[in-house]
């Protein structure tokens, strides 16, 4: 259970600007879209959840790659 909250402190602090967006936020990211998409297959009620337009902002991050 440590470890989900570590991962919710990670994502959140990054969300407020009380750190960087780094590797452990995409990781972190990662292990709630892994849940995510569990829960999605268990069950069809959980298939119109989604992040929020920050944590998709955060995400499509991660995907950017630098030019120049």
């Amino acid at each position: 259970m440590e470890a989900a909250s570590n991962y919710f402190r990670i994502v959140n602090e990054s969300l407020t600007d009380e750190r960087e967006v780094d590797e452990r936020t995409f990781a972190s990211l990662a292990v709630f879209t892994e849940r995510l998409e569990r829960l999605r297959g268990l069950d069809s009620l959980f298939s119109d959840v989604d992040f929020s337009p920050d944590v998709k902002r955060i995400r499509s991050r991660a995907h950017a790659v630098p030019v120049g």
